[in-house]
């Protein structure tokens, strides 16, 4: 029996017997791997009225375009067997409404925010990023949402192609002088190609993995469940998936990993960092457990304290095999 040793070093600032949930992705520094994913958690707003959102190691926004975008035609969203179908279509405000607006409310509640960017093309990202690149010092960290359509080339996701990852990525890296992630699509068989990629273009972690191409069918209207037919699946029901593509992911100690897909508890997080993730996404499960943020770093801290393990870093990667 082998064990998998963590991948990347980490600083040990525990406070008395309290154990630290401090992680480290590149020049990002947590204090603790629980995120919310982009698109389900807005900006925290809505629910710190529950809970203090600032708890949270980040909040990463909506993905955010040029030009604010309508999205798809309803309905948007189908419960599934152990999950849930969304075809949103992208729909934002622009990032300018994110830089006028959105921003400062997420600065009042005190969350640490990673903003989020997609567009068309090449150059599309450049011009979002040079919007982005004028808050910087107000955010943590840029998310290139790689997942998203390229137009230009039939509509492929742009991390199907991997020498599209690295120019993307180099070229916002060369605009935005803080931490880029690179969000990568599952539904391709390269993952590793295109995290080598997004490493050689400058990108300091991968988020992986985003949703899987689904699709539901009403047997009584005879018409698909979406409006758009086709949709990204998310929830329990990619769990498995997800596992083993972060598993195969962080074997390859190409860059640090944020784990998501089907978290709905602190025992699915970590599972995750157990087979290799630096952090945690925490999505679908937020339409259901208004709090799950909170519990999950809860339960995280009190699995720690319960096995006398004074460091979260010490049981990312240590999958025994």
């Amino acid at each position: 029996m082998t064990e998998q040793k963590s991948l990347f070093s980490y600083e040990t600032d525990t406070v008395g017997n309290e154990s630290s949930l401090s992680v480290r992705l590149g020049r990002i520094k947590l204090d603790n791997p629980v995120i919310a994913c982009s698109g389900t958690f807005a900006y925290g707003l809505e629910y710190s009225q529950f809970y203090n959102t600032a708890i949270l190691g980040a909040v990463t926004t909506k993905s955010y375009s040029l030009k604010p975008i309508k999205g798809n035609p309803p309905p948007r969203i189908c419960e599934t067997a152990s999950g849930m179908l969304n075809s949103i279509g992208l729909q934002n405000d622009g990032i300018d409404m994110f830089i006028k607006k959105h921003l400062r409310q997420a600065e009042k509640l005190g969350i640490k925010i990673i903003l989020s960017i997609f567009g068309q093309d090449l150059e599309e990202f450049r011009k979002v990023a040079s919007r982005a690149a004028d808050v910087k010092e107000r955010i943590i960290a840029v998310e290139l949402n790689l997942s998203c359509p390229n137009v230009k080339k039939g509509g492929m996701a742009f991390s199907a192609i991997p020498d599209e990852v690295e120019k993307i990525v180099s070229s916002t890296v060369s605009i935005l002088n803080i931490p880029v992630i690179a969000k990568l699509s599952p539904n391709y068989q390269n993952l590793v190609e295109a995290a080598k990629a997004a490493k050689k273009g400058g990108a300091e972690a991968l988020s992986v993995i985003n949703t899987v191409v689904g699709m539901a069918v009403d047997i009584e209207t005879f018409r698909p469940g979406l409006g758009n037919v086709l949709g990204g699946l998310s929830g329990p029901a990619v769990k498995p998936i997800a596992l083993a593509k972060v598993y195969s992911l962080a074997r390859e100690k190409i860059l640090p990993v944020i784990g998501m897909g089907g978290i709905f508890s602190w025992q699915d997080a970590l599972e995750f960092l157990l087979v290799g993730a630096s952090a945690v996404g925490v999505g679908t499960a937020n339409f259901v457990q208004y709090d799950v943020g909170k519990k999950i770093i809860e339960g995280l801290r009190n699995y720690l304290k319960e096995k006398k393990i004074y460091n979260i870093n010490e049981v990312i990667g240590r999958l025994r095999t």
